[in-house]
């Protein structure tokens, strides 16, 4: 079964199952099958404006009603769906339609203090069609306009790229990931195969949609039918409302998200239906996943990227060791190998690179020539995806992530590139040298930390830089939270800045500091 088919089908099957949205003070409740004919819609409408097969089709909005609709509208036309994170600002957005060729661009009018309808001059271009959901705006298409009758199924191979997907990783530009229809289906239906869904689950998604883990979770319930509580932003007092009152019994979530939780759990709140919990995207402290199985809620950690969104994954029935010290075993369908530098597996227990291959595995980036260094390809010819992360493999099957070989920054759950911060950091008055590294953060995992040399005279102040990235156009959250002030950075006799040390140096320092 195709996947344009397996929506139509779960639509069919788990129609009275229900999806409850919460956007601020707007709650919107619905049921797969409505959804579906919405969508339905929606696409008949794109159809009719010519998007089909072979075209790619941008949305950028919260966790919404309509967002969860032009998801499926864009799917169920065949096209390539791009979702954009909501809070990505004007460049990283003009950067992703050009190199995408987008010719219909999905948004909303506004959410909180974002005014998305005043980028619409910047980002407008011939054969590009923005759609506002909202209030619409001079040389849009108002939402309300962008459905018709006489939606035609259209006939899709599987291995067409059904979701492009960008990442920051470790260059300045973002990298879009393809992912195929095909490997669409096989990460939904395999996590589900790991978790394993009982009668009564009831899940709670947070992540921005735009976030491959948000796409996810919100294609789950329409692909596998869980009835699902959206939260439009991680509010834990909310949050905490929502859980008990629809009886949620997984979610999953960043340490942040856990750690705020198990708060609000010690508090007293009503949290008794929760049980699982799968905490990733960030270090992951052992002693977080304790705490809430000492409260009756079994953690667990999982590890994946945009290239391969979930490629191991812990199970509530792990025995908590497994469940503290490792990131799970291979999904089913996937295979991880540790390499040595000549490409060979080492021994268990020995760190090494890891690979791995599988269904979900994207199939390369919209620009090819950052294929290059993507791939291992073994003696007899087949291709594995190297993750640039550093782990191991235990007698029984189970990864552990030890390092990052990547220069990024995970705050959150959000892959920041440090090479992207850096180019704007530079432009800053008085900044002559910055580097850009992950710092320790007790509730973010990890954050946007900043090494200056000065120009003569100058002192740079984290208050001016904020200023300075406020201007840039970049989204806030890769604005430096920590900034301090060098003569000199360490570097290697070739010239290249040791991070590695930068890192190693304030990480202690910091850990220590806050003890």
């Amino acid at each position: 079964m195709n996947l344009i088919d397996h929506l139509q089908a779960t639509a069919n099957d788990a129609y009275e199952n229900e999806i409850t949205f919460f956007d601020g003070a707007v709650t919107t409740v619905t049921n797969l099958v409505a959804l579906h004919q919405r969508a339905r819609a929606v696409a008949g409408g794109m159809q009719a404006r010519g998007i089909g097969p072979g075209d790619v089709v941008a949305v950028q909005m919260p966790n919404r009603f309509e967002t969860a609709v032009a998801y499926q509208a864009v799917l169920l036309t065949g096209a390539t769906l791009l979702p954009v994170v909501h809070i990505y600002g004007p460049r990283e957005v003009d950067f992703v339609l050009r190199e995408s060729g987008a010719r219909m661009l999905v948004m909303a009018d506004s959410w909180r203090s974002i005014d998305y309808t005043a980028r619409v001059p910047a980002l407008s271009r011939p054969g590009l069609e923005i759609v506002i959901v909202g209030a619409p705006a001079t040389g849009t298409t108002d939402w309300a306009s962008l459905s018709g009758p006489g939606y035609r199924a259209p006939q899709t191979p599987a291995s067409y790229v059904a979701v492009l997907s960008y990442t920051s990783g470790t260059t300045s530009a973002p990298k879009g990931a393809q992912h195929t229809a095909a490997g669409i289906l096989a990460e939904v239906t395999s996590q589900a195969g790991m978790v394993g869904y009982a009668a009564d689950t009831v899940q709670l998604a947070s992540f921005p949609f735009g976030h491959v883990a948000g796409l996810l979770s919100i294609l789950r319930p329409m692909l596998l039918g869980t009835p699902t509580v959206v939260l439009d932003g991680w509010d834990p007092a909310v949050a905490i409302d929502r859980i008990s009152r629809y009886g949620v019994t997984s979610t999953s979530g960043t340490p942040l998200h856990l750690a705020t939780l198990l708060d609000a759990l010690e508090a007293g709140a009503p949290l008794t239906t929760m049980r699982e919990y799968l905490v990733g995207a960030a270090t992951v402290p052992a002693a977080l996943i304790a705490r809430a199985d000492a409260l009756g809620i079994r953690a667990f950690r999982c590890y994946g990227s945009t290239e391969h969104p979930t490629i191991s994954s812990g199970t509530p029935h792990d025995a908590l060791a497994k469940r503290q010290f490792t990131d799970g075993r291979p999904t089913p369908g996937t295979t991880i190998r540790v390499v040595g530098p000549d490409g060979l597996d080492v021994a268990t227990g020995v760190d090494g690179e890891v690979i791995c291959r599988g269904p979900e595995t994207f199939i390369g980036y919209r620009d090819p020539s950052l294929d290059e260094d993507t791939w291992l390809i073994d003696p007899a010819g087949e291709r594995w995806l190297r993750t640039g992360d550093i782990g191991n493999l235990d007698a029984d099957g189970y990864l552990t992530i030890t390092d990052r070989a990547k220069d990024v920054i995970i705050r959150a759950g959000e892959t920041i590139s440090s090479r992207e911060v850096e180019d704007v950091l530079l432009t800053c008055p008085g900044v002559a040298d910055a580097a850009v590294i992950a710092v320790p953060d007790e509730y973010y995992g990890e954050k946007v930390g900043a090494v200056i040399v000065p120009t003569p005279g100058s002192s740079p102040t984290l208050e001016s830089v904020r200023l300075h990235f406020a201007s840039s156009g970049l989204a806030k959250q890769k604005t430096p939270e920590y900034v301090e002030l060098r003569s000199e950075l360490p570097r290697t006799p070739i010239g290249k800045v040791r991070k590695a040390d930068l890192r190693d140096e304030l990480r202690e320092r910091l850990l220590a500091a806050a003890q």
